[in-house]
C-alpha cells in the first residue's frame, strides 16, 4: 500500500469552499491537502468565492463567499432569532439554485471524480453553499471526503437561529458517499454524539519533512524594519488581535520577565471590531510593555507599502524571534504551535483544551499557562532565553515530535487507508 498512489480511476479532486486564499486555517491546510493528493496521483481543482490558486484550475463563483451582500443578509435574518422570514427562506433556496449549477459547471468542466469540502458543510458561514453541495452530492452521489475545521455548535453565535431545518441537512450531512475528516479528538466525538456521524481525525500538519530554508537577503533587515534593537528580545504572538488569544498574557509575560524586550502581534484585528486591539495598548502602556501592532508590514506575500516600506510573511519574520507567545483560550487545533516547532522556536502556550488532549501528550517540550501568567511560567522563560544550548535542545526535540505526529507523512499514510476504504464501499 505504501508504494501505490491513492488515485485510480479517479484522477481530478475539487476543493470547494467559500474562501481559499490568504493565511486563514483552512486555506492552509486545503493547501497542503492539495500538496499531498497531488504528491498521490490527483490532479487538484479548486471552487470558492475568493481564490488565489492557479485560475486554470479554479471556479470562481461570488456567491459562495460568506462575505457576498446576500449571503450576509441571510445570516444577519437567521442567527440571533427564532422566526425565518418567507422571503430569506426564498433568499436562500435561490442562492443555493444559483451555486448548485456553479458546482455542477465546476465538476463537468474539471471532470471531478472526488469532492473536498472545506469547512463549508461544517460552519454555517454560507448556508445557501452547503445546501448546495449537500444536494449535489446526494444527486451525483460521487465520493466526498469533507474536512471539517469548525463546526456550529463550538460558535455561541449560531446557537440562537431561526435554521435548524438546515443546519441539520447540511452542517454536516450524512450520506453514504461522504466520509467526514475532523482535526480534533473533541471535534470528532461530538460529531458522532450530536449527529450519529462516524468520523475520522486528521490533525493540521506541517511539512517537517523539508526543514524551512534558511533566511535570504530580502529578510535581512526585518528586525530593524520591526525598530527592534541589537540588545531587545524579539517576541512574538503569530495571531490576530481577537479576545480568544488571550494576548494579555503575553503582554504580562513580558513584563514579568524584566527584559529589554518587544512584543510583536504579526495580525489584525479584522472584522471582529478594534475594541480588543485598544484594550491591548492600554494594557501595555500599564504594564510597561513596547507592542507592536504590525499588521501593516507582515501580510500573505510580499511587496511593498504606500510610503515604500518592505512587506513580509510571517514566514519571513519566523526566524529572527526569540520567543513565540501563544496564550490562546480556545483554538480548534493551533497553527501557530506547529509553526512555531517547525521554525525551531521555543514556545509559551496556554493550555486550551485541543492543546492539553491532542498535542501536550506527543511530548512537546513549552513553557504552559493555565489561564494565568505564573512566577514559575517566567522563570522557566527566563532560563530558555538565557541558556542558548538549552533551547537548542528544547526546539530540535520538538521538531523531531511535530515531524513523527504532525508531517504531511501522517496525512499520507491516512489519506491512503481512508480513501482506499471509501472507493471499496462505492463499488
Amino acid at each position: 500500500m505504501n508504494n501505490v498512489k491513492i488515485a485510480g480511476k479517479i484522477k481530478n479532486a475539487g476543493f470547494i469552499s467559500t474562501r481559499l486564499a490568504g493565511t486563514d486555517g483552512v486555506s492552509l491546510e486545503t493547501a497542503k491537502w492539495a500538496q499531498v493528493f497531488e504528491e498521490e496521483g490527483f490532479e487538484c481543482f479548486y471552487f470558492a468565492g475568493e481564490l488565489d490558486r492557479p485560475a486554470e484550475r479554479s471556479h470562481f463563483a461570488a456567491e459562495a463567499h460568506f462575505m457576498n451582500p446576500q449571503v450576509m443578509e441571510i445570516n444577519q435574518r437567521v442567527f440571533g432569532g427564532n422566526v425565518r422570514e418567507p422571503s430569506i427562506t426564498e433568499k436562500i433556496h435561490q442562492l443555493a439554485r444559483k451555486l448548485k449549477g456553479d458546482l455542477y459547471e465546476f465538476i463537468e468542466k474539471f471532470d471531478i471524480g472526488l469532492l473536498v469540502p472545506q469547512n463549508a458543510l461544517t460552519i454555517p458561514m454560507n448556508i445557501p453553499l452547503g445546501l448546495a453541495i449537500t444536494q449535489v452530492i446526494m444527486e451525483t452521489g460521487l465520493p466526498t471526503v469533507a474536512h471539517h475545521h469548525d463546526f456550529y455548535w463550538e460558535r455561541d453565535r449560531f446557537l440562537t437561529n431561526a435554521a435548524w431545518d438546515y443546519l441539520n441537512m447540511a452542517f454536516p450531512p450524512d450520506a453514504p458517499s461522504i466520509r467526514h475528516v475532523t482535526i480534533n479528538t473533541h471535534a470528532n466525538a461530538q460529531l458522532g454524539l450530536r449527529t450519529g456521524i462516524a468520523g475520522t481525525v486528521i490533525p493540521n500538519i506541517m511539512d517537517f519533512e523539508n526543514p524551512p530554508p534558511p533566511p535570504d537577503e530580502y529578510t535581512a533587515g526585518v528586525r530593524q524594519d520591526l525598530d527592534i534593537k541589537d540588545d531587545e528580545l524579539f517576541i512574538l504572538q503569530p495571531t490576530r488581535v481577537v479576545a480568544r488569544k488571550g494576548i494579555e498574557m503575553a503582554i504580562e509575560l513580558v513584563s514579568r520577565l524584566e527584559m529589554k524586550a518587544k512584543l510583536v502581534i504579526s495580525h489584525a484585528s479584522g472584522d471582529e471590531g478594534y475594541d480588543y486591539e485598544q484594550r491591548l495598548k492600554e494594557y501595555s502602556e500599564l504594564m510597561g510593555v513596547k507592542t507592536l501592532f504590525v499588521d501593516d508590514i507582515i501580510k500573505e506575500t510580499r511587496g511593498q507599502t504606500a510610503d515604500g516600506r518592505k512587506i513580509y510573511t510571517l514566514e519571513d519574520v519566523y526566524p529572527y524571534c526569540d520567543l513565540v507567545t501563544y496564550p490562546s483560550t480556545f483554538e480548534g487545533f493551533g497553527n501557530a504551535f506547529l509553526e512555531t516547532v517547525y521554525f525551531r522556536k521555543p514556545i509559551v502556550v496556554n493550555k486550551y483544551s485541543i492543546y492539553t488532549q491532542d498535542i501536550k501528550p506527543k511530548g512537546f517540550r513549552a513553557v504552559e499557562l493555565d489561564g494565568y501568567v505564573t512566577s514559575a511560567a517566567v522563570q522557566q522563560t527566563k532560563e530558555i532565553l538565557d541558556k542558548p544550548q538549552l533551547c537548542k535542545e528544547i526546539v530540535d526535540h520538538n521538531y523531531q515530535i511535530g515531524a513523527r505526529f504532525f508531517s504531511f507523512a501522517v496525512l499520507r499514510r491516512r489519506l491512503k487507508s481512508y480513501l482506499a476504504e471509501l472507493m471499496a464501499s462505492l463499488v
